[in-house]
């Protein structure tokens, strides 16, 4: 315990304890979450003792900060970072705090995203946090959310700025969220028609303007992959010949993330290669392949079908369609399923290796489809999903 003690007083100076800190702050939000639903428990008294102990180590101050200063300096996460370096800036109030009380109470939103606690420290670190979680909702949920949030930047007197952006290169421009100016300062995020780091990274060699309209769009998804796993603490990868046994978090692990990236670049090269070859057979394994890699990047439970994220995995499955339509014209025997709905119904056609969650979505139904059943001439290549236990 006082190794514990130890660690957690040096969140100022250490990103490794600052980030423990905030895991406490999810463990007590879950074991209240744990008594309000199981009152009657017999463990409800160790519990109490539980998070008093939590409670205690929360409030620890930091070695070098008096304790009767108003204002202390902790360790965040700079802004362009992947999983953030650590930077010192002054710990001021809050102003969009009760954006956040109403974010964390708001019960519906566990069957989306899990249990969770928002980590952020700062309004823009705060602000940024909501937005990209709402992209992992269903559209109307989200918009409800986004209006809210919006109300409630203008009460702490800030406003929504469209010049402070952060742009993702993309086919066409949209707006993914809004940044904000006044008493908060935060960029927004676009998707944009500009040039990128992300996607100069992603093409190698190849050159933007010689690719074809699907292999652009294609790009635009991958180097999009690539930035959310740099930028978003909370996505996994599925992809079975990285790791065929269970979703593994991006954000711990940086050999996953490492061969994850390395695997949806070489699938990319492999996708241009086979367009070039122009044989219709060679194009559909590939867009196959690649659509893999794409919707095996997950949150936990799955972003549901409806939300942004969902529909962004959902255009390389549509330009995979339509090159399993161009093989048919061909002339050769084509079937492609994407596997959804009650699970027991369809796992004959998944692989051995689908994985199970234990939250979010319908007890006995398929979350997410990461690879689709595919029937091509005489041979059958089995899909893979997420689907959700029945316990």
């Amino acid at each position: 315990m006082q190794h514990l003690r130890d660690l957690l007083k040096k969140k100022d100076d250490s990103l490794i304890a600052w980030l423990l800190w905030n895991r406490l702050h999810e463990i007590e939000a879950f074991l209240k979450e744990a008594q309000a639903k199981f009152p009657e428990d017999p463990e409800a008294k160790t519990c109490d003792a539980v998070l008093q102990d939590i409670q205690s180590l929360l409030e620890l101050p930091s070695p070098d900060s008096p304790t009767n200063q108003s204002q202390n300096t902790v360790t965040t996460p700079t802004e362009d970072s992947g999983l953030k370096d650590s930077q010192s800036i002054k710990s001021e109030e809050v102003k969009l705090s009760p954006l956040r009380k109403a974010f964390n109470s708001d019960k519906n939103l566990i069957k989306y995203l899990g249990d969770f606690q928002l980590r952020s420290e700062t309004d823009s670190d705060l602000w940024k946090e909501i937005q990209h979680k709402l992209l992992r909702l269903p559209k109307e949920m989200a918009r409800s959310w986004r209006e809210l949030a919006l109300e409630l930047a203008k009460d702490a007197q800030a406003e929504i700025d469209t010049s402070n952006i952060f742009p993702l290169r993309f086919t066409d421009n949209e707006e993914i969220y809004p940044g904000l100016k006044g008493s908060v300062e935060v960029k927004g995020l676009y998707l944009s028609k500009s040039q990128d780091a992300f996607l100069e990274d992603v093409l190698q060699e190849n050159k933007y303007e010689g690719l074809s309209k699907d292999l652009k769009l294609l790009a635009c998804l991958v180097s999009i992959c690539i930035y959310s796993i740099k930028k978003e603490p909370d996505l996994y990868h599925a992809l079975e010949t990285v790791n065929k046994f269970d979703a593994i978090s991006l954000h711990s692990n940086t050999d996953e993330r490492k061969k994850y990236i390395d695997a949806l670049k070489e699938r990319f090269q492999r996708t241009i290669k086979a367009e070039e070859s122009g044989e219709s057979l060679t194009i559909l394994k590939a867009w196959i392949n690649i659509d893999e890699a794409i919707n095996s990047l997950v949150f936990m439970p799955p972003a549901d079908s409806d939300s942004w994220c969902g529909e962004l995995q959902k255009k390389s499955r549509r330009i995979l369609i339509e090159k399993a339509k161009q093989a048919k014209e061909n002339g050769y025997d084509v079937r492609i399923q994407q596997l959804s709905g009650v699970y027991a119904d369809l796992h004959n056609l998944s692989s051995g290796y689908d994985l199970r969650s234990n939250f979010g979505g319908i007890p006995g139904e398929v979350q997410t489809c990461l690879r689709v059943y595919a029937r091509i001439n005489q041979e059958e290549l089995k899909g893979r999903v997420i689907y959700r236990s029945l316990k």
